[in-house]
């Protein structure tokens, strides 16, 4: 059985309160909506109950931050993308950002397993004055289990429109791309984090940024394997290239928490789903 799932998200700003509201078709949905920081910030856990997507599957999210409000969006573990008997398997978010809204965009881990054939579709909408952060995380195979991505296919697509597109394709055949020193280089694990804002991030910002994001390499045992630049003057990015998951999102979380102190004011609130 192949499913097809919609969710629909939408937050407004009443008051010192960010209140949401949800509408789902399907197995996608809100598992819990916290609010661990006092009321200005809307924590919530997507979740697909299946547990994993296969070949066929679609499922389709979006969402709308209203003038001031805060979401924070994360999900409660890994995907994970399942072996396909040839359909392609699509997953997609589009997110809009009015004037003053702020989102953190933090899913767990994408695990794309041999043999899956995956389109992961991610699109920002930001207004001018709103501010995001967000990141990506795949892994390719289950290398550790001796299940190595040796076949298959796995598109990846994050953009800001007309401000940054990034859109490439991970072909289990493709060696010079995984194990080339100008590609992954043989690890199976790339990590991309950023900051994102509606209009231009003022220079003595930017370069506040990136000094902590380059602090936290630097005392970080993927330093060789990660970089923090600006490529436009509204996105930051940081990259990263690990051969595990854990030390790849403890270098974002550093990260992610420093631009928060930095860009917002705000304390490096962990969100509580993690360590249940």
């Amino acid at each position: 059985m192949n499913w097809k799932a919609h969710l629909s998200l939408q937050y407004r700003r009443d008051g010192e309160r960010t209140i949401s509201h949800d509408r789902h078709e399907g197995p996608l949905r809100v598992l819990q909506s916290l609010y661990p920081e006092g009321p200005g910030i809307c924590h919530h856990v997507i979740v697909h109950p299946p547990g994993g997507v296969v070949g066929g599957d679609r499922l389709e999210l979006e969402a709308t931050l209203g003038p001031g409000s805060h979401a924070l969006i994360t999900t409660p573990g890994a995907t994970r993308f399942y072996r396909s008997a040839g359909a392609t398997a699509v997953q997609s978010a589009r997110l809009r950002l009015d004037d003053g809204a702020r989102l953190e965009w933090l899913p767990m881990e994408a695990i794309a397993y041999r043999g899956c054939e995956v389109e992961n579709r991610m699109r920002f909408e930001l207004a001018p004055g709103a501010e995001m952060i967000g990141w990506d995380l795949l892994a390719l195979g289950l290398p550790a289990s001796g299940e190595p991505f040796d076949r298959g296919r796995f598109l990846q697509q994050i953009e800001l429109p007309g401000v940054w597109l990034e859109r490439g394709r991970v072909d289990a055949a493709d060696a010079r791309l995984l194990d080339s020193p100008l590609g992954w280089a043989g690890r199976r694990v790339l990590a991309t984090l950023w900051f994102a804002a509606g209009a231009a991030v003022p220079a003595p910002r930017v370069a506040a940024m990136l000094d902590s994001a380059r602090a936290a390499i630097d005392g970080s045992p993927l330093r060789a394997d990660a970089g923090a630049s600006a490529p436009q003057d509204r996105v930051l990015v940081l990259r990263v290239l690990a051969a595990r998951v854990e030390p790849a999102m403890q270098l974002l979380a550093s990260v992610r928490a420093a631009w928060r102190r930095a860009a917002w004011g705000l304390d490096a609130q962990t969100p509580r789903i993690w360590s249940t």
